[in-house]
């Protein structure tokens, strides 16, 4: 069974700054693909009242746990952090094989793989890196290019997240002081000059709910209120791909993009309905409001599967897709909750982000855009500056120097004075309805696996192999 050790803070400010000093990588990413800011372009955006310098980040998963990683994606130009879910199960046995990311996305990989300490531990390393890479001038970007949001996220029932060790991560997410003061002196003298910067203390105060499949309607509710009342966090819900319906998720996934894969009863029997979900998100709303707090929703969730794969473990019955087909009935559900809301929530994205949909994701005004499958393939972070290699192309093919100004002319001149929310609605029917004629989500155009090369995984030098009775 493969295990994860978390590398010491002293090695971690060793290599990282070590490796950049020989000019050629940090964390083996080649420095020719790092994100070097996006002159004459505003590329902020606001979730739940920070300011981060641009909406891209990574999605809640195995890439999201480490230090390294989270350096790793703000090399590649990642601004908002959605880090892995936690919760109070935390030294569960995880299957492996656990992903196959060789064409869309599949995996039965659900929990993380460090305990809820480490992961703290780790989410404050991550967080320091960074700034002691800011700091010292190495990738020479502007001050708005910096700008960084952290976001946690905790799952799956009321009960383990009123675990004293959980309201522990949690407390822990708003004031890491003294996580910080132990890292403080871990930093080796060869860079003590780092020690007494500023770092951030309180390193989140948002948090997306990770409600899994099967979680009642009821059970949400009380989390994120409990969450609301008690934490006074900002709150994201985030929302399965099964309020579709049965009818129309399977018509998308079947007779739209030619998916063959069983989408088994179970999957819409245990999960919120349509009309439950809006209510929930009314009364949240008011919940929200009446603490000061602010509410939002994240489309989406993996879809549930039946599991014909060699690949897994046949003891997995189910397995998750995520990729280009969970894009579309993702995109699907941001249109129907538009339709039905206008643009009363934020909405956060996480379903087959890459670099040919990232554009139209941020000119939807969604906050973060967030991507797991396209990182966790080939090359991943190497593809992140791309992404805004794109963005700019298309934000200067309209005229438009700031996000704000991308939203209101991504699809066509739109008058200056239009309301950004109208906008929003708008270009969600617009571009979902593109989608569902545009071959590339097609199954015929997502089923031949890319070359096999040599791969290197995420997990680094933490990565152990040891054997267990």
């Amino acid at each position: 069974m493969a295990a994860l050790y978390p590398v010491p803070f002293g090695r971690l400010v060793t290599r990282m700054f070590k490796e950049h000093a020989r000019g050629t990588a940090i964390f083996d990413l080649q420095a020719r693909h790092f994100f070097r800011g996006s002159p004459g372009r505003d590329l902020s955006v606001s979730f739940h009242g920070h300011v981060a310098s641009n909406a891209l980040g990574p999605a809640a998963g195995p890439h999201s746990q480490l230090a390294q990683n989270l350096v790793l994606s703000f090399l590649g130009g990642a601004r908002i952090f959605e880090l892995k879910t936690v919760q109070i199960l935390d030294e569960l046995a995880i299957p492996r094989p656990c992903i196959d990311a060789s064409t869309v996305g599949y995996n039965v990989e659900w929990s993380q793989e460090l305990t809820l300490e480490q992961s703290l531990d780790e989410y404050v390393k991550g967080s320091m890196l960074i700034e002691m890479l800011v700091a010292s001038g190495a990738l020479g970007l502007d001050s708005k290019d910096t700008r960084v949001v952290f976001d946690m996220s905790v799952g799956y029932d009321l009960a383990g997240i009123k675990h004293e060790r959980v309201r522990a991560f949690i407390r822990g997410m708003m004031d890491c002081s003294a996580v910080v003061d132990r890292l403080r002196k871990e930093i080796p003298d060869e860079f003590a000059r780092y020690r007494d910067l500023p770092f951030t203390t309180r390193l989140s105060d948002t948090l997306t709910l990770s409600t899994f499949h099967g979680c009642p309607p009821d059970e949400i509710e009380r989390i994120i209120e409990h969450l609301l009342r008690e934490h006074a966090l900002h709150c994201v819900v985030k929302l399965n791909p099964t309020l579709l319906g049965p009818t129309e998720a399977r018509r998308i996934f079947h007779d739209v993009l030619g998916y063959t894969e069983r989408i088994p009863d179970e999957a819409f029997e245990k999960d919120a309905r349509w009309e439950q979900a809006v209510e929930i998100v009314g009364r949240l709303g008011d919940v929200a409001a009446v603490v000061g707090r602010s509410l939002g929703v994240k489309f989406s969730n993996t879809l549930i599967v039946e599991n014909h794969k060699d690949f897994f473990p046949k003891t997995e019955k189910v397995m998750y897709l995520s990729g280009k087909p969970l894009h579309v009935l993702a995109m699907s559900l941001v249109r129907k909750f538009r339709d039905t809301f206008g643009d009363a929530f934020p909405i956060s994205f996480s379903a087959g982000i890459d670099r040919a949909n990232f554009a139209d994701a941020v000119a939807l005004g969604l906050v973060p855009v967030t991507v797991c499958t396209d990182l966790l393939r080939q090359g991943g972070y190497g593809r992140m500056r791309h992404y805004f290699e794109d963005l700019g192309t298309r934000m200067d093919g309209c005229g438009a120097r700031t996000v704000a100004d991308f939203e209101r002319l991504a699809y066509g001149p739109a008058p200056s004075d239009t309301p950004l929310a109208e906008s929003r609605v708008k270009n969600t029917r617009t571009y979902v309805d593109k989608l569902l004629t545009d071959p590339r989500y097609a199954n015929a155009a997502n089923t031949k696996s890319p070359p096999k090369v040599g791969t290197k995984l995420w997990l680094f030098d933490c990565l152990r192999r040891r054997s267990r009775s």
